[in-house]
Parts: structure tokens; C-alpha cells; sequence
């Protein structure tokens, strides 16, 4: 689930080129680290080189989105949620919390803002975002690779129409995901947007705070749509369990964690926001402005 809520949508970079002479410390001769990383980003090679890094983060996280259908789908991709293993029950659920789990810490630490300040002092603020897509992309492929099926199946849909229903519900949930990233700023939030601002050497303003589309009816769609796509399944085995319990869990943690930082971020206005909209169930009256 790489990148996910509208406070990462307005990540922005703001850097300015420095003048001869402007980037070095009083009396040492030697730059600050502020001032190497701004020399860095404006050097032509350099501005290329995080322009396609960031294109290859971005094309490492389609393909990563594109798998995770057709492993949670058990469809076309060739290792899915349910592929037979020879592991035992007990050693494939501890294999499988494993890989939840580093999903998960890498998906939080690297989205809090402390670890993000600590992290640019060591890469170029203009390649940040793409860095964090690309380990989120990682994590995820290393659980595409590693889970252990578990043996039992829970329920089976065999009716025609139902099984139609329930893959019509499928295809919402990541439809709704898709479309929900750009109903923010889809190239902002996986990295593209600013690695290319990088390039043109361009600044860009911190974003404001927008709420469109279905960010009026629901505070998360994103999240949204993950849940209706790992838990509308036709066939529901113990492993597609552990999976969707672990995921839902951790999603409803780590909104917790997200909206703490909106409210920081945008003081009354998130509060305001999140006063008036649920945060991922949609109210059948909506409430006024």
C-alpha cells in the first residue's frame, strides 16, 4: 500500500540555488549540509539523475500496485495470497506477521515527520518522497515473495451472481484507490512531482489544504478502498484472513498516527474538517459546510 493520505499529497520541496560564496560557514571555508544538498540538487547531472530515479521509483510502484491485485485477487501473478507452500500452519502465521509487521514499521517510521527531517540530512530532500515509495514498494514485494499460505477456507461464494458481486466489489475497493490519489495529486504523492520541479529548478510553496471529490464524503478513501478490496474476496481462506486482519489493523493505527500529523500540519482547519467528515465510513446525511 505504498503512500496513502492527503498529508503526503502536500509534501513539497522548497529549496533555493545558492550564489558563489553564499554556502559556506563563517570562518571554516567549508559548506553546511544544508547548503551541499542545495548545491547538489541544482547541478545539472544531479537534477537528471533524481529525475530518473524518481521515473523508476514510480514505475517499481505500478508494478508493485498492479501484483498486489492479482496476489490479493488470486488472479494472473504467478505467487498470490493462496499459492501452496510445503510450510507448516504455525510456521507460516509466524512468517506471515513477519512480513506484516515490516510493512508496517517501514510504512510509518519513514512517514513520520522526525525520521523525515533525520532521513534529508542523508538524501536530497527532492528525492525523499520517491526514496519512501520505493521502500514501500520493497516491502511489499518482499511479502509478494515470502507469505505462506494457510490451509482452511473460511467461506466460498458459488452462486453466479453473487460471485459476480463480489468481484464487482473487488474492483471498486482498488478502483476507489486509484482514483482517490488523484482526486489529491497523484505524481505528488508518489515522488514524480517533486523530482521534476527538481529538474526545472523550480520552488514550490507548501500546499494548502483542499478537500475534493470524495475527500467531502470520506477523510480517507484511499484506506477506503484497501479495505473493501482485501476483504471482498469470493473465497475467503485463513491466510486471506490473517492477511485482511493484519492489514485493517494496521491501517486503523496508522490513521490515528496520520491524522494527529494533518491536525499539526493545519491546525482548526483539519480539526474543523475532521469535526464534519467520518473518517472512512460515509454519513447517509451529510452535514453542512
Amino acid at each position: 500500500m505504498p503512500a496513502s493520505l492527503a498529508s503526503e499529497a502536500s509534501l513539497r520541496t522548497a529549496v533555493t540555488p545558492c550564489s558563489p560564496g553564499s554556502c559556506s560557514d563563517q570562518g571554516s571555508g567549508q559548506e553546511s549540509e544544508d547548503a551541499v544538498q542545495v548545491r547538489l540538487e541544482y547541478a545539472p547531472v544531479s537534477r537528471i539523475l533524481a529525475l530518473l530515479y524518481g521515473a523508476a521509483c514510480y514505475v517499481v510502484f505500478l508494478a508493485t500496485f498492479l501484483y498486489a491485485i492479482g496476489f490479493v485477487g488470486n488472479v494472473i501473478v504467478p505467487k498470490t495470497i493462496d499459492s501452496a507452500t510445503s510450510t507448516s500452519p504455525a510456521m507460516a502465521l509466524l512468517i506471515d506477521a513477519l512480513l506484516l509487521a515490516v510493512f508496517a514499521i517501514q510504512h510509518s517510521v519513514m512517514a513520520r515527520p522526525a525520521f523525515k527531517r533525520w532521513w534529508t540530512r542523508l538524501v536530497p530532500q527532492a528525492v525523499e518522497r520517491s526514496t519512501y515509495v520505493l521502500y514501500a514498494s520493497l516491502a511489499l514485494i518482499l511479502l509478494f515473495w515470502q507469505w505462506r499460505q494457510l490451509p482452511g477456507v473460511l467461506w466460498q461464494v458459488e452462486d453466479a451472481v453473487a460471485l459476480q458481486v463480489v468481484w464487482a466489489i473487488f474492483a471498486l475497493g482498488w478502483l476507489l484507490v486509484l482514483a482517490s490519489t488523484f482526486f489529491i495529486n497523484h505524481f505528488d504523492l508518489f515522488g514524480v512531482r517533486q523530482v521534476y520541479l527538481n529538474f526545472k529548478q523550480k520552488m514550490d510553496a507548501p500546499g494548502e489544504f483542499k478537500t475534493t471529490w470524495l475527500y467531502r464524503f470520506v477523510r480517507h478513501p484511499i484506506m477506503l478502498g484497501f479495505i473493501i478490496a482485501f476483504w471482498a474476496t469470493p473465497r475467503m481462506t485463513v491466510g486471506h484472513l490473517v492477511f485482511s486482519v493484519g492489514t485493517t489493523v494496521y491501517i486503523l493505527i496508522a490513521l490515528r498516527f496520520e491524522e494527529h500529523d494533518l491536525s499539526v500540519q493545519y491546525g482548526s482547519v483539519y480539526d474543523a474538517y475532521r469535526k464534519r467528515v467520518p473518517m472512512l465510513l460515509p454519513r447517509l446525511k451529510s452535514q453542512k459546510e
